[in-house]
């Protein structure tokens, strides 16, 4: 280099559990952009770290569901801030990553941090969409409210490295889930730069862990794990949801099938709330009217 110094390359870990492990494999693979012009060596998940990833999520779940609505928009909304903050760096990795111009990737980034504050903004709201006060015959009152599932892993979109990842996988946090994501296989620098990002947020360890690698060596041992209890097939081919749909099937994991316009590649479109009710459960609580003291039962 003309001033003398060296070039100080990036090193990209996994995050998992709230840390920034290397795979446990010491395996790595090169990334490159449309170009072919190398970019950085990322980590190549094994099947030992998709599991680590799952027993991480599994402990967090309890404190991550139990907060109130409110507190997960704050802590999501945090995010967001923290995301503007370094908007020139997932600029850059962005443009690399998929082939942009430096406007056109700005603008993605732009749409991907008002993705997340929209998100943000539905922690509070969506049980007032899908629960509410059933209508039944006898002194009940009979109250439906959403539930998270669990713990859901999500197949990041292939092509849309940021604003693709973020729109699968904050509506899956959003509403009181764990995640286990397994990034974009050919470009998934934004996604490990997004685990920085929630290291030094308000977001427990755990809530969010990120595996990149293999797009199937990771997916199937975690399709077919007894602990994961939904999976998101967005980012995964045709041939390749199918297996992991049957390998799902085992312990009845809620699924959510690739759509349509997930397919055409418009991340930009208004998500509306379907991605926001695919987690979630409900509990339906009777309860006697007119009586004191009296606990209610559920099913």
């Amino acid at each position: 280099m003309s001033d003398g110094r060296l070039s100080v390359f990036k090193t990209y870990k996994l995050y998992v559990g709230g840390k920034f492990p290397r795979s446990e494999s010491g395996r790595v693979y090169e990334v490159t952009d449309s170009k072919g012009k190398w970019l950085a060596n990322a980590p190549q998940s094994s099947r030992k770290d998709a599991r680590d990833a799952v027993v991480a999520a599994r402990k967090a779940f309890g404190g991550w569901s139990g907060a109130t609505a409110y507190n997960r928009g704050q802590i999501l909304y945090r995010v967001a801030e923290m995301l503007e903050g370094r908007r020139e760096q997932f600029v850059r990795e962005v443009a690399e990553a998929e082939g942009l111009s430096k406007s056109r990737a700005a603008a993605v980034v732009d749409a991907t941090v008002d993705r997340w504050v929209w998100y943000a903004g539905w922690t509070d709201k969506i049980a007032q969409v899908v629960g509410g006060a059933n209508p039944v015959a006898g002194p009940y009152f009979n109250l439906s409210t959403p539930e998270p599932t669990g713990v859901v892993t999500v197949i990041a979109p292939q092509e849309s490295s940021f604003l693709g990842l973020v729109s699968v996988l904050a509506p899956v946090i959003a509403t009181g889930n764990t995640a286990v994501v397994v990034a974009s296989a050919q470009s998934p620098l934004p996604a490990l730069s997004l685990g920085e990002v929630l290291a030094t947020s308000d977001l427990p360890g755990g809530v969010v862990n990120i595996l990149s690698g293999k797009t199937a060596e990771i997916a199937a041992p975690l399709a077919s794990h007894q602990d994961v209890n939904g999976i998101d097939l967005t980012g995964a081919d045709a041939e390749l949801a199918k297996e992991l749909e049957i390998a799902a099937a085992d312990n009845l994991k809620r699924v959510s099938r690739p759509q349509a316009v997930d397919g055409d590649g418009d991340w930009s479109t208004d998500p509306g709330t379907r991605r926001l009710t695919a987690f979630l459960e409900t509990k339906t609580v009777w309860h006697p009217t007119g009586a004191l003291g009296v606990s209610g039962s559920s099913y």
